[in-house]
């Protein structure tokens, strides 16, 4: 006999599943990113301590003889293997080292420019998709129309413009010829204002084409044209039933973004001169700091897991299909 019942599941099955999942990434990500980096500097050329020299002292002040004493201070005189498995060792324990050019913390330096480049992807994020999804819902209510064309125009010009060129314009307009905004800092409020745009112009194109395709096909449902039907008001059927949907939608969406938005900051960052992840990594490659160059990107890489982390989460807060389970006995 065939008994089907419906197992209402509660959300932490789901939540628990996501993390468990995602803690394997990161841990993997984690040990990638820093074999990674450790290959690539190694294999750059020049001498590795008389860059690192040249960061303490200046050009000018160096010699062989302060390589020399860099080199053996740093232990870059060692074999590779064994510098890598100190760093190796020294990342499971989370102990990031200090940086062989300034010789302070790198995790002290590191959460300030942590803070730094999240504050400024979320307000790039937050605005893109206010942009996006004002824009997309809008153009779903009449295809074909003169807004949906302009949503399709809009999409392909903020994809086609690169982020330092969008960026160089933003400037150009704003700083240099209007003088309302400021080109590069951090020192008061409105530094954040240009960066943030040039990086949420390029994905909130996007983020409108999701949500315009989206919603013209969530309204062509059976169960939007139902709740219709029962008499629910236009505003009550968008907001229970398009956005809610819509949303399922757009949040898997943004997942796929954030490698975009990560690889933007690092960009824009410098560009800027803002003091975050991508502006302290690219110093750090200059000047071969390698603790600072392996904290970095791996904090960047694991930035990239937590959105993700935090997307799918939002996935599953919103649809509640994972929470519930048909089992046919």
């Amino acid at each position: 006999m065939n008994l089907t019942t419906s197992l209402h599941r509660s959300p932490a099955g789901p939540v628990l599943r996501v993390l468990r999942q995602r803690a394997l990434q990161a841990a993997a990500v984690a040990l990638l990113v820093s074999t990674a980096c450790f290959a690539i500097v190694q294999s750059l050329p020049g001498d590795l301590a008389f860059r690192i020299a040249a960061g303490r002292y200046g050009y000018d002040q160096v010699t062989a003889a302060s390589a020399d004493t860099v080199r053996a201070e740093l232990g870059l005189d060692r074999p590779a293997w064994q510098q890598f498995l100190d760093w190796t060792g020294d990342l499971f324990t989370l102990n990031l080292g200090t940086s062989l050019v300034t010789g302070t913390s790198v995790a002290g330096e590191l959460g300030l420019y942590l803070w730094s480049s999240l504050q400024l992807a979320a307000a790039a994020l937050v605005l893109a998709l206010a942009l996006g999804v004002a824009g997309g819902a809008l153009a779903a209510c009449r295809p074909g129309g003169v807004l949906d064309r302009l949503t399709t125009l809009w999409v392909s010009g903020s994809r086609a413009l690169p982020p330092f060129l969008l960026g160089l314009l933003l400037i150009l307009v704003f700083s240099v010829h209007l003088g309302v905004l400021p080109a590069a800092g951090h020192g008061e409020t409105r530094s954040i204002v240009l960066p943030a745009a040039t990086l949420a112009i390029g994905l909130s194109g996007l983020f409108a084409r999701v949500t315009r395709d989206a919603v013209a096909d969530v309204r062509q449902s059976d169960y939007v044209r139902f709740a219709a039907a029962k008499g629910l008001g236009g505003r009550m059927v968008f907001l229970r039933h398009i956005l809610r949907n819509t949303g399922v939608t757009l949040i898997s969406y943004v997942g796929v973004q954030m490698l975009i938005l990560i690889e933007g900051v690092v960009i824009v960052e410098s560009l800027f001169a803002w003091p975050g992840l991508g502006h302290a990594l690219v110093h750090a490659i200059f000047w071969r700091d390698l603790p600072m160059i392996q904290a970095t990107a791996l904090a960047l890489a694991l930035l990239v897991v937590a959105l993700n982390t935090a997307v799918d989460l939002g996935a599953v807060a919103l649809d509640p299909r994972p929470r519930h389970r048909e089992i046919v006995l």
